[in-house]
């Protein structure tokens, strides 16, 4: 496989198409190498428009989903930034490169020690990876400039608004399968939000997330 005409065809035939527009993000994703950050196992599905399966049952989104979450979040050089989910590493050395700090927490240890390894063959020092269950959020570090969930929730938990600068965005898929919808949250006050829903999607639920219950009277 030509690796850089393989890089070159995702962001044209996949990633373009689905309004990812930001130069600079396009650009970014030829410096972060995508297949550093899948399994062996995986490596001819490192361009392709799936979820690709990770230790633990997590999987790493769909290239799309990340490229878009990342241009929707608009992370500034200042910024620091908490994302719930680690997964491979990937959407947080995306990350790193627009922020100042980038906090990534991830449930399943394995994944983590993954994730540290793939960050550090990559050249990202500006991550830490933390072991823990970040579905109400991580306190430590709060408040931050913009909080990603790489998973989606039923519903977006309070802890995790409360977490969030007044300025600050959150990228959270919420719902419930078939359709989930992806959203930026922008707090715009202490008791104020607004939504902007950017597409709808389908994804594995955050480990470890809340379910609500569904019991009727």
């Amino acid at each position: 496989m030509n690796i850089e005409q393989a890089r070159f065809n995702m962001i044209e035939q996949q990633i373009r198409p689905w309004n990812v527009l930001d130069q600079d993000v396009l650009d970014l994703l030829h410096v972060v190498k995508r297949e550093q950050f899948v399994p062996a196992a995986y490596q001819n599905l490192a361009f392709a428009d799936v979820e690709i399966p990770l230790p633990g049952g997590d999987a790493m989104l769909a290239p799309k989903f990340e490229a878009r979450i990342l241009q929707e979040t608009g992370v500034k050089k200042h910024e620091t930034v908490l994302e719930i989910g680690t997964g491979s590493g990937y959407m947080a050395a995306l990350l790193a490169h627009r922020a100042a700090k980038v906090t990534t927490v991830e449930i399943n240890p394995e994944t983590a020690e993954l994730a540290k390894k793939n960050l550090a063959n990559a050249g990202v020092h500006n991550v830490t990876v933390e072991v823990g269950n970040g579905a109400q959020g991580w306190e430590k570090g709060a408040p931050y400039d913009v909080i990603v969930i790489s998973g989606a929730l039923e519903v977006l938990p309070e802890a995790i608004l409360k977490q969030v600068k007044v300025g600050g965005r959150i990228a959270a898929i919420v719902g419930q399968a078939p359709v989930m919808e992806a959203a930026i949250i922008t707090r715009t006050g202490d008791n104020a939000y607004s939504t902007v829903k950017v597409f709808e999607t389908n994804v594995r639920y955050l480990t470890g997330a809340p379910v609500p219950s569904h019991f009727q009277f």
